[in-house]
Protein backbone atom coordinates (compact mmCIF):
# COMPACT_ATOMS: atom_id res chain seq x y z
CA UNK A 1 0.00 0.00 0.00
CA UNK A 2 1.34 3.51 -1.33
CA UNK A 3 -1.03 5.87 1.94
CA UNK A 4 0.51 9.36 2.20
CA UNK A 5 -0.03 10.60 5.76
CA UNK A 6 -1.70 13.79 6.07
CA UNK A 7 -2.50 15.95 8.80
CA UNK A 8 -6.23 16.77 9.29
CA UNK A 9 -6.41 20.81 8.90
CA UNK A 10 -8.20 22.43 11.39
CA UNK A 11 -8.64 25.89 12.31
CA UNK A 12 -9.81 27.44 15.55
CA UNK A 13 -10.95 30.84 17.62
CA UNK A 14 -9.22 31.99 20.98
CA UNK A 15 -11.72 35.26 21.68
CA UNK A 16 -11.13 37.14 24.98
CA UNK A 17 -13.03 39.48 26.97
CA UNK A 18 -12.86 40.54 30.32
CA UNK A 19 -10.60 38.09 31.22
CA UNK A 20 -12.47 35.21 30.15
CA UNK A 21 -12.30 33.08 27.08
CA UNK A 22 -14.71 31.74 24.82
CA UNK A 23 -15.07 27.87 25.19
CA UNK A 24 -18.35 25.70 23.13
CA UNK A 25 -19.15 22.70 25.29
CA UNK A 26 -19.07 19.88 23.46
CA UNK A 27 -20.87 16.23 24.06
CA UNK A 28 -18.83 13.44 22.48
CA UNK A 29 -17.89 9.85 23.55
CA UNK A 30 -16.24 10.98 26.30
CA UNK A 31 -18.38 13.13 28.15
CA UNK A 32 -18.78 16.76 27.81
CA UNK A 33 -15.68 18.69 26.81
CA UNK A 34 -14.24 21.87 25.75
CA UNK A 35 -13.18 23.52 23.15
CA UNK A 36 -12.02 26.84 21.36
CA UNK A 37 -14.55 27.43 18.63
CA UNK A 38 -13.05 24.60 16.16
CA UNK A 39 -13.08 23.01 13.23
CA UNK A 40 -11.97 21.36 10.12
CA UNK A 41 -10.96 23.51 6.77
CA UNK A 42 -13.55 22.17 3.72
CA UNK A 43 -12.95 22.00 0.15
CA UNK A 44 -13.01 25.53 -1.57
CA UNK A 45 -12.47 27.13 1.35
CA UNK A 46 -10.23 29.81 2.66
CA UNK A 47 -8.22 29.32 6.51
CA UNK A 48 -9.60 33.07 7.22
CA UNK A 49 -13.43 31.75 5.92
CA UNK A 50 -12.92 28.33 7.32
CA UNK A 51 -12.49 30.06 11.14
CA UNK A 52 -15.20 32.76 10.46
CA UNK A 53 -17.33 29.71 9.70
CA UNK A 54 -17.05 27.62 12.13
CA UNK A 55 -16.87 30.07 15.01
CA UNK A 56 -20.39 30.72 13.71
CA UNK A 57 -22.16 27.84 13.55
CA UNK A 58 -20.61 26.61 16.84
CA UNK A 59 -21.49 29.67 18.91
CA UNK A 60 -23.64 31.44 16.47
CA UNK A 61 -21.41 34.53 16.69
CA UNK A 62 -20.16 36.68 13.91
CA UNK A 63 -16.51 36.65 14.13
CA UNK A 64 -13.73 38.85 12.45
CA UNK A 65 -10.08 37.60 12.85
CA UNK A 66 -7.29 40.02 13.21
CA UNK A 67 -4.27 37.94 13.94
CA UNK A 68 -3.03 34.50 13.72
CA UNK A 69 -1.81 32.98 16.69
CA UNK A 70 0.08 30.08 15.46
CA UNK A 71 0.37 27.00 13.63
CA UNK A 72 -0.01 23.81 16.08
CA UNK A 73 0.62 19.81 14.75
CA UNK A 74 -0.91 17.88 17.51
CA UNK A 75 -2.06 13.99 17.66
CA UNK A 76 -5.58 12.96 17.11
CA UNK A 77 -6.63 9.30 17.81
CA UNK A 78 -5.00 6.54 16.04
CA UNK A 79 -2.76 7.55 13.37
CA UNK A 80 -4.82 10.99 13.36
CA UNK A 81 -2.68 14.37 13.25
CA UNK A 82 -4.17 17.88 13.90
CA UNK A 83 -2.49 20.69 11.66
CA UNK A 84 -3.99 23.50 13.60
CA UNK A 85 -4.43 27.14 12.40
CA UNK A 86 -5.61 29.17 15.67
CA UNK A 87 -7.02 32.66 15.47
CA UNK A 88 -7.65 36.10 17.99
CA UNK A 89 -10.26 38.70 16.48
CA UNK A 90 -13.37 40.44 17.77
CA UNK A 91 -17.12 39.07 17.73
CA UNK A 92 -19.31 40.49 16.06
CA UNK A 93 -23.37 40.08 16.23
CA UNK A 94 -25.06 37.01 18.23
CA UNK A 95 -27.40 35.21 15.81
CA UNK A 96 -29.77 34.16 18.35
CA UNK A 97 -31.56 32.27 15.27
CA UNK A 98 -28.94 29.90 14.71
CA UNK A 99 -29.12 26.46 15.30
CA UNK A 100 -25.81 24.97 16.83
CA UNK A 101 -23.79 22.34 15.24
CA UNK A 102 -24.52 18.68 16.25
CA UNK A 103 -22.74 17.76 19.28
CA UNK A 104 -22.34 21.66 20.43
CA UNK A 105 -24.39 22.07 24.00
CA UNK A 106 -23.73 25.76 24.66
CA UNK A 107 -20.53 28.34 25.10
CA UNK A 108 -19.34 29.23 28.46
CA UNK A 109 -16.79 32.01 29.24
CA UNK A 110 -13.57 30.66 31.56
CA UNK A 111 -10.95 32.38 32.94
CA UNK A 112 -7.28 30.62 32.34
CA UNK A 113 -7.60 29.06 35.93
CA UNK A 114 -10.57 27.53 34.70
CA UNK A 115 -9.32 26.19 31.69
CA UNK A 116 -6.35 24.66 33.22
CA UNK A 117 -8.66 22.98 36.50
CA UNK A 118 -10.74 21.33 33.62
CA UNK A 119 -7.85 19.69 31.65
CA UNK A 120 -9.88 16.46 32.07
CA UNK A 121 -12.34 18.13 29.61
CA UNK A 122 -10.03 19.67 26.80
CA UNK A 123 -11.00 17.86 23.88
CA UNK A 124 -7.80 18.95 22.23
CA UNK A 125 -4.22 18.43 24.23
CA UNK A 126 -3.27 22.18 22.32
CA UNK A 127 -6.51 24.01 23.70
CA UNK A 128 -4.09 25.30 26.58
CA UNK A 129 -1.30 26.08 24.56
CA UNK A 130 -3.43 28.15 22.31
CA UNK A 131 -4.36 30.23 25.34
CA UNK A 132 -1.55 30.65 26.97
CA UNK A 133 0.03 31.87 23.95
CA UNK A 134 -3.03 34.50 23.52
CA UNK A 135 -1.82 35.48 27.11
CA UNK A 136 1.52 35.78 26.22
CA UNK A 137 1.40 38.26 23.19
CA UNK A 138 2.06 36.01 20.50
CA UNK A 139 -0.04 37.53 17.00
CA UNK A 140 1.20 36.67 14.01
CA UNK A 141 -0.19 39.03 10.48
CA UNK A 142 -2.87 37.88 8.87
CA UNK A 143 -0.51 38.27 5.26
CA UNK A 144 1.16 35.08 6.35
CA UNK A 145 -1.33 32.99 4.55
CA UNK A 146 -2.06 32.89 1.31
CA UNK A 147 -4.79 31.04 -0.53
CA UNK A 148 -4.64 30.95 -3.68
CA UNK A 149 -7.63 31.58 -5.83
CA UNK A 150 -8.17 28.22 -7.47
CA UNK A 151 -8.12 27.09 -3.94
CA UNK A 152 -11.14 28.92 -2.92
CA UNK A 153 -13.93 29.07 -5.48
CA UNK A 154 -11.62 32.30 -7.02
CA UNK A 155 -11.18 34.13 -3.96
CA UNK A 156 -7.72 34.57 -3.18
CA UNK A 157 -6.43 35.61 0.49
CA UNK A 158 -10.29 35.94 2.22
Amino acid sequence: MNARWKPNVTVAAVVERDGRFLFVEEQKREGLLINQPAGHLEPGESILDAVRREVLEETAYAFAPQHLLGIYLAPGPGDIAYLRFAFTGTLGEFDASRTLDDGIVGTVWLTPDEVRAQRARHRSPILERCMDDYLRGVRYDLALLLTHPASAGGQGNT
